[in-house]
């Protein structure tokens, strides 16, 4: 794609040059937020709802189950929807989906666990849909070469959601559940036992109606919200016609393998870290104090994405995402080979450095799609997937050889995302120094 060939088509109500970004960012960056906090709001109800209905540590995993299934089933159709309605249409679908899907939350608390797992679906679908739509959205509010930087802004703050979200649904969800003893329950009547098992579960209704409410509200906002209509040209990264399909991109393609194997790799570390700081040699945590240690690991997170933020604005997003990369194998080996103090703060670092990856892997791979971006931006979200299946394979690992050593498994996905990072360290300037044209 040449610089010369861009157009832009601007409404004299709303000057959409690249200065003139910052109230659409803000908007789109209030999206961000939203689905961080919805989707840690996990983490709180799988112990809620397995102490609830009595289950298994497998049946509780369903929640995850059905929440990632949902990003592998919706993603491709939500890419063709995208397609069809623009990105701010979009992405006000995805929240009045999220919002059914906090709404049937009511109903599920009166009926059963399978109605909650349908509702993590529903809610799961509304999130992809808004993923799919704002992810390219912000890699074209402003110049391409620092699409990396914007989008490693917004997911800081979707980061920041993620933090307050298990704080929230503690204090709102857990703070009101009164603890009876197993041994305690027993001794009830199947009636009293049936009204206390009532009054645990009717503690998500409120919370999750609020949500609802709030969702709904923001879709109605986001409608009205004058946001420039984002379109592209028909020209492709090569200077020649659009290709047939997002598929025939390779960064695109090896992108997708990358979002896999990252968030594969991050959900890993972060579902073992309680069970390996709870080893022996390596800090011999209770679990309620292991977990406290957790928020470091995405407290680091949230920083490394506004160090990120600034520091991308200098180097090429491919160029740091590799340094990242290499820096978490070290990190992962380390913990690895090491014990005690040493092996805990090194895995926990690990989150500082992942910090970037994700938007960073995203944007690269949706350089230059054009007319495809929507398409693409869906086929990465469907990789999402990963995040359910890594976890299983390290999980074999730790049965076989042993909690420690199964870190070689993310260590092997970050081994990828660096090939990745080296490869196409300078992409941004293969392409136009340019977004795609915005029209209003």
């Amino acid at each position: 794609m040449q610089a010369s060939s861009s157009t832009t088509a601007v409404n004299p109500a709303l000057d959409t040059t690249p200065g003139n970004t910052t109230a659409p960012l803000v908007i789109v960056t209030i999206l961000f937020f939203m689905w961080g906090l919805l989707t840690s709001l996990n983490d709180v109800l799988i112990p809620h709802l397995k102490s609830i209905y009595t289950l298994t540590y497998v049946q509780a995993m369903l929640v995850q189950f059905c929440f990632f299934g949902a990003y592998f089933i919706v993603s491709i159709p939500a890419g063709a929807l995208i397609k069809r309605l623009g990105y701010q249409k979009g992405a006000v679908v995805g929240l009045l989906v999220a919002a059914a899907g906090c709404a049937m939350f009511y109903p599920a608390s009166m009926s059963g666990y399978g109605l909650f797992l349908f509702a993590f679906f529903v809610l799961a679908a509304g999130i992809t849909i808004l993923q799919v739509a704002a992810n390219p959205y912000v890699t074209v509010l402003g110049p391409a070469r620092t699409a990396s930087s914007r989008l490693t802004l917004t997911q800081a703050f979707n980061s920041l959601g993620t933090t307050i979200g298990p704080a929230v649904g503690g204090m709102l969800i857990l703070g009101t559940v009164t603890s009876i003893a197993a041994d305690q329950l027993a001794k009830l009547s199947p009636a009293e036992q049936a009204a206390h098992r009532a009054q645990e579960v009717s503690t998500v209704q409120g919370p999750y109606i609020g949500l609802a409410i709030a969702l709904a509200v923001l879709a109605v906002l986001f409608a009205v919200a004058k946001l420039p209509k984002i379109t592209h040209d028909d020209a492709s990264i090569d200077g020649v016609n659009e290709k047939g399909s997002a598929l025939n991109y390779p960064h695109l393609v090896l992108g997708t393998l990358g979002i896999f194997l990252y968030v594969g790799g991050e959900v890993s570390i972060g579902s073992f870290l309680v069970n390996f700081l709870g080893e022996g040699h390596i800090a011999g945590l209770p679990a309620a104090e292991a977990a406290k240690y957790v928020s470091y690991y995405w407290g680091g997170a949230l920083i490394g994405r506004f160090v990120g933020f600034a520091v991308m604005r200098y180097v090429s997003p491919g160029k740091t995402l590799a340094f990242n990369s290499a820096a978490v194998i070290l990190l992962v080996l380390t913990a690895v080979y090491g014990s005690g103090h040493t092996a805990m703060w090194a895995i926990l670092a690990v989150g500082l450095f992942n910090s970037i990856m994700f938007p960073t892997i995203f944007s690269l791979a949706l350089h230059g799609l054009g007319k495809y971006t929507g398409q693409g931006s869906g086929i990465l979200c469907m990789a999402i997937v990963g995040g359910a299946i890594v976890p299983f394979l390290q999980g074999m690992v730790a049965d076989s050889i042993g909690l420690q050593p199964s870190f070689y498994v993310p260590a092997i996905c970050y081994a990828y995302i660096l090939f990745y990072g080296v490869k196409y360290a300078n992409l941004h300037k293969e392409v136009a120094a340019e977004a795609p044209p915005v029209t209003v």
